[in-house]
């Protein structure tokens, strides 16, 4: 399925922080100018560059991890071209308990990490394409709370999916649940959404 896709992003780093800005995922034959979908999930994780260029001013491709299958196989059912990637937070770190760590190290310093902040306006407003399907799938952890008050607020979107934990209104399973029959659920699931 990756030989299908180009996957772009840009990395950057700041106080000996890693981050990423942004992933572009494009089918690779077809040369679509602008997103028809937007998603929002909770950070980088593990991602990297193909190049190992931690600190550039420009996209470079990178390796795709196993939730951007996920987003791969969703686009490939609902037939989207091209996927925008944005996160609660830009911090690189794949495990969890380490990233919240980190949200709070960076906050404390008073690092934007996240660019749904008020002082990130200009990035995002460069990056969201407005008024096409949004896919959130941030994960349900109460830590992600106020990032994703922020994060649906500032996308004001209409046409959002994604499976929302019962009796919330923020909380939107992640793509990538640990048990497999709940990861096929969860394509299964919003690929239908987006059909409809």
């Amino acid at each position: 399925m990756k030989n299908k896709f180009k996957i772009t992003g840009l990395f950057y780093e700041l106080q000996g922080y890693k981050f990423r800005k942004y992933l572009d995922i494009k089918k690779v034959k077809k040369s679509p100018k602008t997103p028809d979908l937007m998603v929002v999930m909770m950070n980088p994780g593990s991602s990297r560059s193909i190049d190992g260029i931690d600190n550039n001013t420009i996209a470079s491709e990178a390796i795709p991890d196993r939730t951007q299958s996920q987003i791969m196989e969703v686009m490939l059912n609902a037939g989207y071209e091209y996927c925008r990637v944005l996160n609660l937070s830009d911090i690189r770190e794949p495990k969890s308990n380490l990233f919240y760590k980190k949200m709070a190290e960076l906050e404390a310093k008073g690092i934007a990490h996240s660019i749904f902040d008020d002082s990130r306006k200009e990035d995002f407003n460069s990056l969201w394409i407005p008024n096409i399907p949004v896919i959130y799938g941030w994960g349900v952890n109460d830590h992600l709370k106020p990032l994703a008050v922020k994060a649906i607020a500032a996308c004001n979107a209409s046409n959002t999916y994604g499976i929302l934990k019962p009796n919330t209104n923020w909380a939107y399973y992640h793509p990538l649940p640990p048990i497999y029959i709940k990861q096929k659920e969860w394509v299964e699931v919003v690929s239908k959404q987006l059909i409809l």
